[in-house]
């Protein structure tokens, strides 16, 4: 990446105890894009102070690139993003990648998922996930029931996955989406994001990423919780569902007409 980094593309980190694997994630998402922006999302695990090195205009591994937004309590994956894309808004970026600081998300694709959003600047790039071995098999069971209702809710407008967070979004549009509305600020947005966008208008484009499940021993933590997020989801897609019905009009219009 160049020094002089990207004036309307950054990448978007939210963290949340994430333990030891915040640092080598920040420092691989430096080593691919510039510039980088954390946002702390109320750890209570000290976490945050693994990335002081990296602040510090004193100490050699300074990232002059690299922002850290520490929020004062847990707002939510959706609620950290939120506060980033107001931040980043204000800052004149058009953009923002979007990838967990727990290290499932490849790094090394960022410059490709920037380059297909500069080719497609009002579409929203959206990781497809590549599964290895690692991964469990009840959450990709899982993520195919909310695939299809996603696809339902949009009349097939041809999302690739609605729970993987490897994306890159437009700023404007997501950010008018979010602060019209009180959800999407947990587990919650990544789904309902795409929905949403898609409604806006705003097409999907779909490009392969691998996704790997770390083991507690590498350090993975995940902070996905059976009951609550499933019971989330469930009152996500019965909101949405509702949507669709209303929209129907203006979606088979969309189809008919490409529009």
């Amino acid at each position: 990446m160049s020094d002089s980094g990207s004036r309307d593309r950054l990448v978007l980190i939210p963290s949340y105890d994430t333990g030891a694997q915040l640092l080598p994630t920040v420092q691989q998402a430096l080593a691919a894009w510039q510039p980088v922006w954390v946002v702390i999302d109320g750890s209570t695990d000290g976490s945050a102070r693994l990335l002081d090195g990296l602040l510090d205009p004193a100490r050699p591994t300074f990232q002059p690139a690299l922002r850290v937004i520490e929020l004062p309590v847990n707002r939510g994956k959706g609620g950290a993003i939120l506060q980033g894309l107001v931040e980043a808004a204000q800052a004149g970026f058009t953009h923002v990648l979007t990838m967990d600081a727990d290290g499932q998300h490849p790094a090394d694709l960022i410059p490709a998922f920037m380059a297909a959003s500069a080719a497609s600047p009002k579409a929203m790039i959206l990781g497809q996930p590549v599964f290895d071995a690692s991964a469990p098999a009840l959450r990709v069971r899982g993520r195919r029931i909310s695939n299809w209702w996603v696809n339902l809710e949009t009349f097939d407008a041809g999302i690739g996955d609605s729970l993987f967070g490897f994306r890159v979004y437009p700023v404007a549009p997501l950010l008018q989406i979010m602060l019209g509305r009180r959800w999407m600020r947990r587990f919650d947005f990544d789904a309902e994001a795409v929905v949403r966008l898609c409604w806006h208008g705003v097409e999907p484009v779909n490009v392969a990423a691998p996704v790997r499940y770390l083991t507690a021993e590498e350090g993975g933590v995940s902070h996905f919780n059976y009951l609550r997020d499933n019971l989330l989801l469930t009152w996500m897609h019965s909101r949405l569902l509702l949507g669709f019905v209303v929209r129907l009009p203006l979606l088979l219009w969309r189809r008919v007409t490409g529009a």
